[in-house]
């Protein structure tokens, strides 16, 4: 490997209306190396990034590249230099097509609908992405829509590639075949800065790793000299894997049955959701596992009135025994069910309003304002009350929730839905590309929800999570629940046997 670093951030810094993001941190990325960046939520990964990406000018510092200070003023400027950044909210055009995403801002003077058809076509099949070209990017699920990001990206032909969370979509196979693709990237000589949560895939495809904390640098090293326990006192200070996932199925009792809150009757959404059948319980924790495109999500939005069953044979959703048909999640919301979605930037919050805004406008909708006049001070005790509860870590309560790290959205979106008093709380994915330091603290959350009382569904494609939180484990495949265990006889062995067979 060459010596000489492709890119070098020197001591740089970053402040946001005085308050220092990253404070003097110094990087380095080599020719052909896959470098990982690892830290919780908020600990200036993503800032780091950004400015390297020519999204965030650097405060102080100096950045490297090709042995030449640059400076970069948005991120078309870098990827004209060969910088590329997977977001991990996707930046695509939802009206363009697959192709037109993948081809916009290299398009030829004149072209043919259907020869970039075909292109895209061919040119997805040799990564392995089971995408269709033709398609608009909404009508694409998260894990489609991060394939199309990644797609770009190398067709761009970019000598540095930063991935941000980029397997938190992505099944099992799909993740096999981008780590495929990150291997062929690094052979070509493609430099990439790999920014994950999953610490084990960190470990298996990195040459280096390096941890930030609370916005400095802690420790540079080769990958193969860290383990997970390292890895996670640097990021945090202390070891959290026995508070994670010590405490799994076989090592510990289940909640008992409470009252019957859900039950649900061969409920279908055309080919997505198939005559499944299953009943929720007060004071439990429901986990549902299964791999994308198994109906579980569409389930759950069926349930929280966010898609509509089918109107002739659709099934049968009973809220505390009574027959309930929610079109709209507000009444759903009103009769005490909230859904916690997957996707925080699309569904779960407004991006221009700030924390404190969010969180009323949840509890406005839901009807719990007594006084029916908006209140700023209601308002700004409210946002006081849920930061400090969950922890949110943000200048104050007036930030912008797009300019909070990717764990804290999901905290806002969190209070966003338990700020409405919910009977029924539906988790979709509630740790999707959240620190390993915040995912012990929605843990605890979610297992609280249970203790009050709350019936709690939460969805996870991460087996750990899901033994490690449920009383209860559903298997969803193929659009309909097959198999239910209880938590004392669950193993990830036969949970996935279920899943796929």
């Amino acid at each position: 490997m060459n010596m000489q670093p492709l890119l070098e951030m020197k001591a740089v810094s970053k402040e946001y209306h005085g308050v220092p993001a990253l404070r003097e941190v110094s990087f380095s990325l080599m020719p052909g190396e896959v470098h990982a960046l690892l830290g919780e939520n908020g600990a200036g990964k993503s800032t780091l990034t950004k400015m390297i990406a020519g999204v965030t000018e650097i405060t102080k510092g100096e950045m490297m590249f090709g042995g030449r200070a640059v400076s970069f003023a948005n991120p078309a400027e870098a990827l004209r230099h060969g910088i590329a950044m997977v977001f991990q909210e996707t930046s695509l055009i939802p009206s363009l097509t697959v192709a037109q995403n993948i081809y916009l801002g290299n398009e030829k003077f004149l072209n043919r609908l259907r020869g970039i058809y075909i292109a895209a076509q061919q040119f997805l099949q040799s990564l392995n992405f089971a995408v269709d070209p033709t398609m608009n990017v909404s009508a694409l699920g998260a894990a489609q829509k991060q394939m199309v990001e990644i797609a770009r990206a190398v067709h761009h032909k970019a000598k540095v590639i930063i991935f941000d969370e980029p397997t938190a979509t992505l099944t099992p196979e799909e993740k096999h075949h981008f780590f495929a693709l990150v291997d062929r990237l690094k052979k070509s000589g493609v430099s990439i800065i790999f920014i994950s949560h999953a610490l084990e895939e960190a470990l298996a495809i990195s040459d280096r790793i390096t941890i930030l904390r609370d916005g400095q640098h802690i420790i540079t090293d080769d990958a193969k000299k860290f383990d997970r326990d390292m890895i996670i006192r640097a990021m945090v200070g202390r070891t959290l894997s026995d508070e994670l996932y010590g405490g799994g199925a076989g090592k510990r009792q289940a909640r008992p049955y409470g009252r019957k809150v859900l039950s649900i009757q061969n409920l279908s959404m055309g080919r997505m959701v198939r005559n499944t059948s299953f009943s929720i319980y007060s004071g439990q924790i429901t986990g549902i596992f299964g791999l994308i495109g198994s109906g579980r999500t569409e389930t759950a939005k069926i349930i929280a009135g966010v898609v509509k069953r089918d109107l002739f044979h659709g099934g049968e959703v009973r809220l505390d025994g009574k027959a309930v048909r929610f079109r709209v999640p507000r009444p759903a919301v009103k009769s005490g069910i909230v859904y916690v979605t997957e996707d925080r930037k699309i569904e779960g919050f407004f991006e221009t309003m700030s924390i404190a805004e969010n969180i009323y406008t949840s509890l406005l909708s839901a009807d719990l304002n007594k006084s029916m006049i908006v209140s700023r001070s209601e308002m700004l005790n409210l946002a006081k009350d849920w930061t400090a509860t969950l922890k949110v870590r943000a200048i104050d309560s007036s930030a912008r929730v797009i300019e909070l790290s990717g764990g804290n959205q999901q905290k806002v979106v969190i209070a966003r839905s338990l700020v409405q008093k919910p009977r029924v709380v539906i988790f979709d994915e509630p740790t999707r590309g959240v620190d390993v330091g915040a995912i012990a603290e929605l843990h605890q959350i979610i297992k609280d929800l249970a203790e009050s009382g709350i019936a709690v569904v939460v969805i996870s494609s991460y087996l750990p999570e899901i033994l490690n939180l449920a009383d209860r484990i559903l298997v969803s495949r193929q659009g309909r629940i097959v198999e239910e265990f209880a938590v004392e006889e669950a193993t990830e062995e036969n949970i996935m046997y279920a899943a796929v067979h």
